[in-house]
């Protein structure tokens, strides 16, 4: 079952979430929607409301059904027979109902230093040669856009971007690392993203940023968020080097 409203599409997601589907194709405009409806959530939450977490095209609501089950029977007979699915799927409607289509989602800029090629980016001379280039034609294409955070997923922090220059998009590796180290900075197709976490991995590693990306014990424990504009800048050895004594 599923229940649409404007351009939206509705579906549940278990007993305690729902989907927000407002679009199919990957694209900073229909992001720009979902990151909308998340703020009005977060500005505007309901009783029950949990948190609500933005992907590529989709928003994801979750919340409390027994909360959302006592509200529904305060009011008449006829909402009685809403169910929570039911229930926050008009509250939802009339959030859509409230986005203008002026409405911006202003994006945070973050600069990330990021060291290219050797130990730190073992995989940069194989994407250049896959486009036959030169490994600093691939740093300053890499360099060059703003990219976008779509969503964070995969490990704690790990983002998801678009926007990268497409002349350098590069299959994953064939045969995944076991691990990868944190701050690691990779392509995989279209995209770019950073490992937060010592994990495996297929993407194709041109670099390492000495920035972290997860922090459990701050608050929020990750550096990026969905929405944020990324954009890298090269830095030497050295300067890599003083990041992380000022990170410690």
């Amino acid at each position: 079952m599923s229940c649409s409203f404007t351009e939206a599409v509705i579906k549940p997601l278990g007993d305690s979430a729902l989907i927000v589907q407002l679009g199919d194709e990957l694209s900073p405009a229909i992001h720009q929607k979902v990151q909308a409806l998340s703020m009005l959530l977060n500005t505007n939450p309901f009783d029950g409301f949990v948190e609500s977490v933005p992907a590529f095209t989709n928003l994801t609501i979750y919340y409390n059904p027994i909360v959302i089950y006592h509200s529904i029977m305060d009011f008449n007979h006829r909402h009685s027979r809403m169910t929570p699915f039911q229930k926050i799927s008009t509250k939802v409607n009339e959030l859509l109902r409230q986005m203008d289509e002026k409405q911006v989602f202003v994006e945070r800029l973050v600069e990330i230093p990021v060291i290219y090629g050797g130990e730190y980016g073992p995989d940069l001379n194989d994407v250049a040669a896959y486009h036959k280039m030169t490994a600093e034609e691939v740093i300053q294409i890499h360099t060059k856009n703003e990219c976008l955070v779509y969503m964070l997923g995969f490990a704690p922090g790990f983002p998801f971007m678009g926007g990268m220059d497409e002349r350098i998009a590069t299959p994953r590796k064939e045969s995944p690392r076991l691990a990868i180290v944190p701050g690691s900075v990779g392509i995989a197709g279209k995209q770019t993203g950073i490992y937060p976490l010592d994990t495996p991995g297929g993407w194709q590693i041109i670099g390492r940023t000495p920035f972290d990306l997860f922090q459990p014990d701050l608050t929020p424990p990750t550096l990026l968020k969905a929405g944020d504009k990324i954009k890298f800048f090269q830095i030497s050895l050295d300067e890599y080097k003083e990041y992380k004594e000022l990170t410690r």
